[in-house]
């Protein structure tokens, strides 16, 4: 009896560079996450959110406390960014880390944030789970925190709209030949008025005196 040989398994650091090569390039369609400073961990197929403390973040300087909207921020990059990864851990794992290139990421319907406390001038984390996902619509729970796991500060649930999966990705324009400089017109000629009847009145009698 003929057995079929076995495929090779891939070599960790390959499985390894594939992992955060697909990572980055899902990050890099996201604007905000660097103007945030956002960064996230990747540990297998678990993901966990950095938001590096910076001055800029600070909405009440009195306590001094982090911006709400910046927790908001925070919260709902991080619930997209692991929904998209989590919805395409399938296909890269086949080798298809190129899809994130212009991969189409979720759309936010509704995202619920419950303030507990004060955000802290530190860094704070954030983890993401998908309570549901469908093939349109996906359930996603948040939950931040600082120097203790169990101490949340906020939390959120987001629900959102999902890609068309016939939907192939956008694909990065192709460079074209760089065009060259535009040629001036060329002007219309100047009719000649001996060459067109219609452009001299005293042309049509002289050729109906004309004889043969």
């Amino acid at each position: 009896m003929t057995q079929t040989p076995r495929t090779p398994h891939e070599p960790v650091q390959k499985v390894k560079e594939r992992r955060d090569a697909a990572l980055r390039g899902l990050i890099d369609g996201v604007p905000y996450v660097t103007f945030l400073g956002i960064r996230f961990d990747r540990r297998g197929d678990e993901l966990t959110a950095l938001l590096p403390f910076d001055t800029k973040l600070i909405g009440n300087p009195l306590i001094p406390a982090l911006h709400g909207g910046v927790t908001a921020a925070f919260l709902e990059v991080t619930a997209i960014i692991e929904l998209a990864w989590a919805s395409m851990w399938e296909e890269m794992e086949a080798g298809g880390q190129d899809r994130a290139r212009g991969l189409r990421l979720p759309k936010t319907i509704d995202f619920t944030v419950d303030y507990l406390r004060s955000g802290l001038p530190r860094d704070a984390y954030a983890r993401a789970r998908v309570n549901r996902s469908g093939r349109r619509y996906a359930s996603v729970h948040v939950e931040a925190w600082q120097d203790n796991r169990s101490r949340l500060f906020a939390q959120a649930t987001g629900h959102f709209l999902m890609p068309d999966p016939m939907t192939e990705p956008v694909p990065d324009p192709v460079p074209g030949p760089v065009p060259g400089p535009v040629p001036d017109p060329v002007p219309d000629p100047v009719p000649d008025p001996m060459m067109d009847p219609m452009m001299d009145p005293m042309m049509d009698p002289m050729m109906d005196k004309a004889g043969p």
